[in-house]
């Protein structure tokens, strides 16, 4: 199996950083309005719509993205600690066509139409001194592991799991004068671009976290999003960075594996999991230019990192278990932000090429045969992907909301990530390979990552600790095909899911 492939694990890491500005901090009583302190908005003596577009986490206002490149310094130092939990249940259109119909513990559609709480954090935040700060957070999946029984088939019953997930130790400082205005800094983090501050950067477009469950499998989570599949909240990286003007904004980084000294910005996750890239020789870099004007901001930027990433499984000290990943992408976004209206536009586009190591092209499969019994395609030793993807969002009173958001996946053909193939000793009929995972749900006929749809959201904050919301993603194209994308009959809207959320922190 590519390592690219693997299955999406759950991703609540990709709570924005500034979500904090609001819900960090644990209250001694409960608040009633927007007023409300917790640690961050104590800490600098604001509400929430200040750092928050419309309250609304995760999108950042000018004013938050402010907070987070002086170093989470802004204020006074206050009690640092908060939780977070999400409650949530997701409703795939078609569970049929399952490797494993009628199971009740199935990997293919666990807990459908069924609500749980996948998950639950505690954050560790604030001011340290006048130019330090830090944001970390511990997250506990409560789906991380599932039983199995005598026979080894799955029984249903769940283990769950602590790790790290974002951690930001920044130093910061700023100068002021009559004709400038710099602010610069250094960060030592666990995760290339958590350190941005724009929603389009990829650690952060993806908001909603979801479980790692099969029945979460198609919620708006995990449809395709701008990012570093060399990406993990297992690296260690150094950043510096700088924004002048409040216009023009430039950052560099350098990953590595969280290992060693490293090893607490990967707590909890096994050594067996760790991602391993070779050195420190793995540059991330990010550009953006940014303007203000009335209740009006734009930004413009463009992103990249190239990873020497080690194939999972072979020997590290063999240089034929090294390929490569590259991702080079751009991103824009627009708001507008003037009570009781707020609107937020992002675009966000990604090239990647993945290189394969030689050991992972050698054990490779071959290819599976064509419908007339005639070979395919060798297995190619490089695949490019194509990730595009736009959103809007309106915000009203700071209260109820909605959203639209295009996603369309394109990429190149290889049958190195088919599952499905034909059979030449029985001409038309379908073939499996569940090495590479589910044939009949997650199967890939074509091996073609080709994927579109919308997702369409509507949220209402009753509180302000207190977020419900409900999504509905549709899909026009699944694996490569509208139609018959496993070659066992499913097609790409018996993916269509219904994901209702309740999201709440103190």
């Amino acid at each position: 199996m590519s390592f690219f492939a693997r299955p999406t694990r759950l991703r609540l890491w990709q709570v924005p950083t500034l979500t904090a500005a609001c819900v960090l901090g644990l209250s001694i009583v409960l608040p009633q309005d927007a007023q409300a302190l917790p640690v961050f908005a104590r800490q600098t003596g604001q509400n929430c719509v200040s750092c928050h577009a419309g309250g609304q986490f995760p999108e950042l206002t000018p004013y938050g993205r402010l907070f987070k490149l002086t170093g989470y310094t802004i204020g006074a130092r206050t009690l640092p600690f908060a939780v977070m939990g999400v409650i949530g249940d997701a409703k795939v259109a078609n569970t049929g066509k399952s490797d494993n119909p009628g199971s009740a513990a199935g990997s293919d559609f666990e807990k459908n139409a069924k609500p749980v709480l996948s998950s639950a954090s505690l954050f560790i935040a604030g001011k340290i001194t006048d130019n330090i700060g830090l944001f970390s957070q511990i997250t506990y999946d409560n789906y991380a592991s599932e039983g199995s029984n005598a026979d080894g088939s799955a029984n249903g019953h769940y283990h769950g799991h602590s790790s790290a997930d974002n951690v930001d130790l920044r130093f910061a400082d700023r100068f002021i004068d009559a004709k400038s205005d710099l602010i610069y800094g250094l960060s030592l983090n666990n995760n290339p671009s958590v350190t941005d501050v724009w929603n389009t950067a990829a650690a952060w477009m993806q908001y909603v976290p979801v479980a790692g469950l099969g029945s979460h499998q198609f919620a708006d989570a995990n449809t395709p999003f701008p990012s570093f599949d060399a990406h993990s909240t297992a690296l260690a990286g150094i950043n510096a960075y700088a924004y002048w003007n409040k216009t023009y904004y430039g950052e560099v980084g350098f990953y590595g594996t969280a290992k060693g000294a490293a090893r607490p910005l990967s707590w909890g996750t096994p050594t067996a999991d760790l991602q391993y890239l070779k050195g420190f020789n793995n540059p991330y870099w990010r550009l953006a230019y940014t303007r203000e004007w009335g209740a009006h901001n734009l930004m413009l930027g463009t992103t990249g990192m190239l990873a020497h990433v080690y194939t999972p499984g072979y020997d590290l000290s063999d240089s034929n278990s090294l390929g490569s990943v590259r991702n080079v992408g751009v991103d824009a976004q627009y708001q507008y932000l003037l009570d009781p209206h707020t609107v937020t536009v992002q675009v966000a586009f990604m090239r990647e090429k993945q290189v394969h190591s030689a050991n992972e092209m050698a054990d490779a499969p071959a290819s599976y045969p064509l419908a007339d019994g005639t070979s395919g395609a060798p297995p190619s030793s490089s695949d490019t992907d194509n990730i595009f993807r736009a959103k809007a969002s309106y915000v009203y009173q700071a209260k109820y909301g909605g959203s639209l958001a295009f996603f369309n996946k394109s990429g190149s053909t290889n049958t190195l990530n088919q599952t499905a193939g034909y059979d030449t000793s029985n001409p038309g009929v379908i073939t499996c390979d569940n090495s590479n995972g589910p044939c009949q749900v997650g199967g890939n006929l074509s091996g073609n990552p080709g994927t579109r749809g919308m997702t369409y959201e509507a949220f209402w904050t009753p509180l302000q600790y207190v977020r419900v919301g409900i999504q509905y993603t549709a899909y026009s194209k699944f694996n490569g095909a509208s139609s018959n994308y496993n070659g066992f009959g499913r097609n790409a809207s018996d993916n269509n899911t219904l994901y209702g959320y309740v999201w709440f922190a103190y």
